[in-house]
């Protein structure tokens, strides 16, 4: 088997393998919460787990602002000076 066969396989491997780790970690997360927010006439709502609830609420706030800004700046403003429409925690509050 060449040796170039044989690193693809392991990094083909590795990848599965993280990406069963990460996937299996956050379904230990703590807390979960669905955020919807509003953003120039737009609205969103994501569900997002964390370990921690600051880090739930940023991460479903984010992934709601991706979906409804357009770029970079657009992103972090909605993320930044928007306070979510709603909260609702599904675990762990």
């Amino acid at each position: 088997m060449k040796k170039s066969v044989l690193l693809a396989i392991v990094f083909i491997v590795g990848v599965i393998v993280a990406v069963v780790y990460t996937t299996m970690s956050s379904a230990s997360s703590r807390y979960r919460v669905e955020v919807c927010v509003e953003f120039q006439g737009q609205s969103a709502c994501r569900t997002a787990a964390a370990a921690t609830e600051q880090g739930a609420l940023r991460t479903a706030q984010e992934n709601a602002c991706a979906l409804i800004s357009s770029g970079v700046t657009d992103s972090m403003q909605c993320g930044t000076y928007n306070k979510p429409v709603s909260v609702k925690w599904l675990a762990g509050k």
